[in-house]
């Protein structure tokens, strides 16, 4: 008599991954990224978190020069099982540009998600991710609560300091204090000229 079989998922490592991505199994079209094992599709990109994701990273671009490398969509190895892709991330400095390998969770300066239908997700699975790996630094923008979130010392069971922030409040990154990241900036809308428009929640953003 055939003794019963249990069908059990199988985890897909970072190295499986990578290399279904270098032979094409996966093209441009396809948003996926592995977290823990499991390859999930990303949530499509709308016009107010590009936006609020592009204000970000060309805000950092300008502020830390040479000084540390803005990479936008990359993917970042944490362990054997993930290559998440965060929104923006500042790294440091390295002589190849991360041309050789992704980078690591060491290499990270400030992380951060832009969420609007994954918020719960980016405040969950992500976060715990991120902290469990020793992400030193991670923000996650709430778009339409037009509020940041900002988590410090990271732990193995999540982040011990989180700070929230909205408008007329600013941000510094711990690794740069110069640079400050304005709030009400950051969530502003604007007409087609780059002139402010008046909102309810900030009037005369």
């Amino acid at each position: 008599m055939n003794a019963a079989f249990t069908p059990t998922r199988v985890r897909i490592t970072a190295d499986r991954y990578q290399k279904m991505v270098a032979t094409g199994v996966f093209t441009s079209y396809d948003r996926i990224e592995l977290i823990e094992g499991e390859m999930l599709n990303m949530a499509p990109i709308g016009p107010k978190h590009a936006t609020v994701a592009d204000r970000l990273a060309r805000l950092f671009m300008l502020g830390v020069h040479d000084a540390a490398i803005v990479s936008c969509g990359r993917p970042l190895n944490l362990g054997d099982f993930s290559n998440p892709q965060p929104d923006v991330m500042v790294l440091k400095s390295r002589s190849d540009d991360y041309s050789v390998a992704h980078p690591d969770a060491a290499d990270v300066l400030l992380l951060i998600e832009v969420s609007d239908t994954t918020l719960n997700f980016d405040q969950s699975t992500k976060l715990s991710l991120y902290a469990r790996y020793g992400v030193i630094e991670y923000w996650v923008v709430d778009v339409e609560g037009k509020r940041i979130a900002v988590y410090r010392e990271p732990a193995a069971n999540g982040y011990v300091s989180k700070f929230e922030f909205s408008a007329p409040s600013a941000i510094s990154p711990k690794a740069f204090p110069d640079i400050e990241v304005a709030v009400r900036e950051i969530f502003a809308s604007r007409s087609a000229d780059g002139l402010p428009i008046a909102t309810p929640d900030f009037p005369g953003a």
